[in-house]
């Protein structure tokens, strides 16, 4: 056992998580990759095809079925910023998690799955239509 007597920092073990300034930077980043996924989905909307319905196509009523090339790049690079955001956001927490109570953080696993599976599909989806 070492004496820490001359040690003058702070004993992170025995302050509040809530209290520290990584754990606070870890948790805005986290809700930042998350709004990050939420706008490339509302960019998803937009860009994609459009479904033409029977009704529609009776009508005579136009639709677009291929990707909107002018959303399409904005898409994948919101994909791509989330997915380096999430990444950087899992470095942070391997370096604050070190204690047995601290969480699993399986949210950023899912975003992580939701956002490599996305640009996996939009990019084959992308190229096959071109």
């Amino acid at each position: 056992m070492t004496d820490n007597s001359n040690w003058h920092g702070e004993e992170r073990r025995q302050t509040p998580r809530k209290g520290d300034r990584l754990y606070r930077i870890v948790e805005i980043l986290n809700i930042c990759c998350w709004l990050v996924f939420l706008a490339a989905l509302i960019v998803f909307h937009y860009a994609r095809p459009e479904l033409i319905s029977g009704v529609q196509e009776y009508w005579g009523i136009n639709g677009r079925d291929s990707w909107a090339q002018s959303l399409t790049l904005p898409l994948l690079m919101l994909l791509v910023f989330c997915l380096m955001l999430t990444s950087v956001v899992f470095v942070l927490r391997r370096k604050r998690n070190r204690r047995k109570r601290d969480f699993f953080g399986i949210n950023l696993y899912f975003l992580l799955a939701l956002v490599i599976i996305a640009l996996l599909w939009i990019t084959a989806q992308v190229s096959g239509s071109s």
